[in-house]
């Protein structure tokens, strides 16, 4: 299970690099920031869904779960945070699935912290 923290993000969902093969699929988790005092992402709800989301990833090795931390809460509870607006965030964790449809880059499904707490959903989210 390869999991990139190094994910440059582009301006949208659009310009995502996702390979034109049928089955390709492109995975990103956004989540909160690290806390700088405990090294922790700051966010309660991440801690608590992080160990689900690699046991998961654990038995695909075939897909690479990109991470992209969302700000500090400051920065996240900002409406103009650039993953609100452009990538429709609302909440962290936030574990989205991007294929092409078409030829074009679409969100094909989306799990919030409480999907991904659900073993089930998880693998099916995976599948």
């Amino acid at each position: 299970m390869p999991i990139s923290r190094d994910f440059a993000v582009p301006s949208s969902a659009k310009h995502l690099d996702v390979p034109s093969d049928a089955n390709a699929r492109t995975f990103i988790i956004f989540i909160s920031s690290e806390d700088p005092e405990t090294k922790q992402p700051w966010c309660p709800d991440v801690r608590a869904s992080w160990p689900h989301v690699v046991a998961a990833f654990e038995g695909h090795s075939s897909h690479t779960l990109n991470v992209v931390e969302v700000g500090q809460r400051p920065e996240w509870r900002d409406p103009d945070n650039v993953y609100r607006k452009n990538w429709n965030v609302h909440g962290v964790p936030t574990l989205a699935r991007f294929q092409r449809v078409n030829g074009e880059v679409v969100e094909t499904a989306r799990l919030d912290e409480n999907g991904i707490m659900d073993v089930q959903a998880l693998h099916a989210f995976l599948n």
